[in-house]
C-alpha cells in the first residue's frame, strides 16, 4: 500500500484527498504546514509527496528545495491556473510533476503512478528505452518509431533520450537545455521549441500526442 503524504493548509481539500486516496488503496498521510511537512516527510517515509504550493507558513517552493536537498522521494505539486512560473520554479526545484486546481482524483492518480513508477533509487541505467511506439537504444544510440529507425542528429537524440528517461514528466526547457547543451545553457528556449518541432516530424506527431507541449514550462514524452 503507497504511502502519500498531502501538504495542504484547505482542511476540506485534505479531506477530500484522504477519502479519495484511501478508496483507491492509498495509505494516507496529512500535513497541514510546511514545517509539518518536512518533519513528517524526515519521520514518516512516505513513497510519494502531494504539495500545495500556496501554504501559509512557508513557501512551498522552498519546502521542496529543503525536502529535495536530502530526500529522492517523489513530489506531486499543487497549483492554481495561470501560475506557470510557479509550476516551473517548482519542476526546477525537483518536483517531478504538477496538477493544476481545479483536478480530478482520476487525474491525480495517474500522477501518483508515474511519479512512484520512476521512484527507483539505485536503479540500473537500462541500455533500451521504450515508451509507446517509440524505442532507444542507448549503447548505439539510434532510435525508431514503429520499429522504422529515425534519422536523428546527436542533439536530437539526446533531447529525444532525455524525454524517454522522463517519459510521462513534464521537463522544463531549462533541464532539457541543460541536458542536451549543458550547463551552461537555461535561457535559450528557441533551441527547444526548434528541436521539438524537428522531432514531431520525424515522429509523425503531427497532433502533439506523443511529443506534448506544456506552454511556458516545457515537454512531456507520452509515446502516443
Amino acid at each position: 500500500m503507497p504511502r502519500v503524504l498531502v501538504v495542504d493548509d484547505d482542511a476540506s481539500l485534505r479531506k477530500a484527498l484522504q477519502i479519495g486516496l484511501t478508496a483507491r488503496g492509498y495509505e494516507v498521510l496529512l500535513a497541514r504546514t510546511g514545517e509539518e511537512g518536512i518533519s513528517q516527510v524526515a519521520l514518516g517515509g512516505p513513497d510519494v509527496v502531494v504539495l500545495d504550493l500556496g501554504l501559509t507558513d512557508i513557501d512551498g517552493l522552498e519546502v521542496c528545495h529543503r525536502v529535495r536537498s536530502w530526500s529522492n522521494v517523489p513530489i506531486v505539486v499543487l497549483s492554481a491556473a495561470g501560475t506557470e512560473s510557479r509550476k516551473v520554479a517548482a519542476l526546477d526545484e525537483g518536483a517531478d510533476d504538477y496538477v493544476t486546481k481545479p483536478f480530478s482524483m482520476a487525474e491525480l492518480e495517474a500522477r501518483l503512478r508515474t511519479a512512484l513508477r520512476h521512484a527507483g533509487v539505485g536503479v540500473t541505467e537500462p541500455t533500451e528505452i521504450h515508451v509507446g511506439r517509440v524505442s532507444l537504444d542507448l549503447v548505439h544510440r539510434s532510435a525508431s518509431i514503429d520499429a522504422r529507425p529515425m534519422d536523428l542528429t546527436p542533439h536530437e537524440f539526446s533531447f529525444l533520450s532525455f524525454l524517454a528517461r522522463h517519459a510521462g514528466k513534464v521537463c522544463t526547457h531549462q533541464m532539457i537545455l541543460q541536458a542536451v547543451w549543458g550547463p551552461g545553457y537555461g535561457g535559450e528556449t528557441r533551441y527547444v521549441r526548434v528541436y521539438a518541432h524537428r522531432l514531431r516530424r520525424k515522429l509523425g506527431d503531427a497532433d502533439a500526442r506523443m511529443l506534448r507541449n506544456h506552454p511556458g514550462i516545457g515537454y512531456e514524452l507520452t509515446g502516443g
